[in-house]
């Protein structure tokens, strides 16, 4: 039995229609892992940036937290320094003040000696009392 022409172009065409839905499902196929994988990798690289971002403001977090301690240790070293100058200031303004009493004590012959023996009797009463 002999295939008429319209039986063959028929077979042909079923035959074309069947390739290129087997084509048509390949491509998809295709499409769909090739999308997967996109989503995968995309995924990775999406995950190492927000790992370096976070690694980047942790960084950043601690020099911030370095550099507030250097100030606050800045801050308390001038402290320390302007108590220390007063305290200096206090030293040396006392100092002045006892060489100008004293001056004037070594002015005044009368009252001097008695001076002398009173600064004597008490620095020597201090001494003994400390031992």
């Amino acid at each position: 039995m002999a295939l008429t022409d319209a039986d063959v172009q028929k077979q042909i065409k079923h035959m074309m229609g069947f390739i290129e839905q087997e084509a048509n499902e390949k491509v998809d196929e295709i499409d769909s892992k090739a999308e997967e994988e996109f989503n995968i990798e995309k995924g990775r690289l999406v995950q190492t940036q927000r790992v370096k971002i976070m690694e980047y403001y942790e960084k950043k977090d601690k020099q911030i937290e370095q550099h507030k301690k250097i100030q606050m240790s800045n801050l308390l070293n001038q402290a320390r320094l302007k108590v220390l100058k007063a305290r200096d200031d206090m030293i040396t303004d006392l100092q002045n003040d006892a060489r100008q009493r004293l001056a004037e004590i070594a002015k005044d012959p009368e009252n001097y000696p008695s001076y002398c023996r009173a600064c004597c009797f008490r620095d020597s009463f201090s001494y003994w009392n400390l031992k």
